[in-house]
């Protein structure tokens, strides 16, 4: 057998259709997994602009259905995040399948989540992670390893495979970065104490999720434990390295060139915020050539400048972006649920998320309350970061590459996820109830249950004469 003939048949790459636009041929190709290719350069005598109307047409597809979702739940006096994701899901291919190519959208989405932690990293306030550092980084290492330890002995005892127990371990541990930041600043409860524990948990999910990577390899067999643990060497090492790099160039570089543009934009903002949009992509892109992730860039990024007197205008200069972006992200988010798979299984599904909501708010709880912080602080902290993040769809999808996880497995968690962020919304709902109830059964203080006005962090919730919201202001609130 020629070469030739060999590599035609590894790429197994053939010609399916051709797509006319203006007038030009645009080949698309399928592999065997019928994964689609559109061809993205094209060979010219002279260069000409090249126009991907599909592409063009999709992102309108998901812009106004995002519009429209949000309006629809926004009018019925729901969380517009909620509109985002069934929008998502009723466009996706699992809905109408009026998206086309996925691949692309997704990637426009993500700069959805490196918008929003951005901003957040402009919010952010060393002086109160502080004071939550110890149960943010031990106490979220820890809930780590106890979703890895109990879900590899659980798979053991039933007889499967240990490694496939502390995949879906690690798997279950992430928690929805994207959708819980949402939440929060919808509730204004950023800079409430159990918002500090919640965030600062999150921030150590997404530096810990390079080193699952470089584990899963290990779990599958592929590399051995020596290697293994030299690519999480690495991923620390790099990760100590880019935090200290940020940390010289924080205090040096990073106020000379915020007020060179402040400068320069004297007559507009325009160069300021695309300079400011220049900055978190910068260090985003830097973090995810590191092996770390685009989400730790980019507030790693953010954190920078609120050192600075610049944070606040920055701030408002980026807004409107991540607005735009978080939405955009989240109806992507919602292309990944297909909505007749969850109804068809919805019995199973249901009773595994009501599984995780109980088992993550128990251990983590648990979690937080071994660090002295009260009932209160501890179960909020619980119920906040009680659903599986957009993460675990990158997780899974490396994991199922690597036939770690494959067949019904695959298809539970994969459903699992999916309809724990369409229910995140409404477990967001109960915790004032859950708050009011705490209060009746004397697990938490009385004054537990105290109004929160305009400058408030927490939640409320109008019910009768009780109006029940979370006020934390003590590192031990009371």
């Amino acid at each position: 057998m020629t070469r030739k003939r060999k590599s035609r048949l590894n790429f197994m790459m053939f010609l399916i259709w051709t797509m006319r636009t203006d007038q030009k041929i645009h080949p698309t190709l399928i592999d065997r997994k019928d994964n689609v290719f559109i061809i993205s350069n094209f060979k010219s005598k002279y260069p000409v602009l090249q126009l991907d109307l599909r592409l063009i047409s999709d992102l309108v597809v998901v812009i106004v259905s995002a519009t429209c979702g949000g309006i629809a739940f926004a009018c019925a006096g729901q969380p517009v995040i909620t509109g985002y994701l069934l929008a998502g899901s009723i466009i996706g291919p699992g809905g109408f399948n009026f998206v086309s190519e996925m691949v692309q959208v997704e990637t426009v989405a993500q700069f959805g989540v490196i918008f929003l932690l951005f901003a957040l990293g402009l919010e952010f306030s060393t002086a109160k992670l502080r004071v939550v550092r110890a149960v943010a980084v031990v106490g979220g290492l820890l809930e780590i390893v106890l979703f890895m330890f109990l879900c590899g002995i659980t798979a053991m005892l039933c007889g499967g495979k240990s490694s496939e127990g502390v995949f879906v371990g690690a798997f279950l541990s992430m928690s929805s970065t994207a959708v819980v930041l949402k939440f929060l600043m919808e509730k204004n409860s950023i800079n409430a104490l159990h918002g500090q524990v919640t965030i600062g948990t999150l921030i150590l999910q997404d530096c810990a999720v390079g080193l699952l990577f470089a584990l899963l390899p290990v779990l599958c067999g592929t590399s051995g434990a020596l290697q293994g643990l030299m690519s999480m060497t690495k991923v620390l090492v790099s990760l100590i390295a880019f935090l200290a790099v940020l940390s010289i160039l924080s205090r040096t570089w990073v106020p000379w060139f915020l007020k060179l543009m402040m400068s320069l934009s004297s007559q507009t903002n325009e160069l300021y915020q695309l300079a400011s949009v220049a900055f978190c992509l910068l260090v985003a892109w830097s973090s995810d050539k590191l092996g770390l992730s685009l989400e730790l860039g980019s507030f790693a990024a953010g954190v920078m400048i609120s050192t600075t007197d610049l944070a606040q205008h920055t701030l408002e200069q980026i807004e409107p972006i991540r607005n735009f972006f978080a939405a955009f992200f989240l109806a992507s988010i919602g292309m990944l649920i297909h909505v007749h798979f969850l109804w068809s299984h919805v019995d199973i599904l249901l009773a595994s998320v009501i599984l995780v909501i109980i088992i993550k708010t128990a251990i983590i709880t648990t979690v937080v309350k071994g660090f002295g912080y009260n009932n209160k602080t501890a179960l909020l902290v619980g119920m906040s970061l009680a659903q599986i993040g957009e993460f675990a769809f990158v997780l899974l999808s490396r994991a199922s590459n690597l036939h770690l996880v494959e067949g019904k497995l695959y298809l539970l968690l994969l459903g699992t996820t999916a309809l724990s962020l369409v229910t995140t919304t409404l477990l967001f709902k109960l915790i004032p109830a859950v708050m009011h109830l705490g209060v009746l059964l004397r697990w938490f203080p009385p004054d537990s249950a105290v109004e929160v006005g305009s400058k408030g962090d927490g939640f409320r919730s109008d019910s009768g004469k009780q109006r029940i919201s979370v006020l934390v202001e003590g590192p031990h609130d009371s």
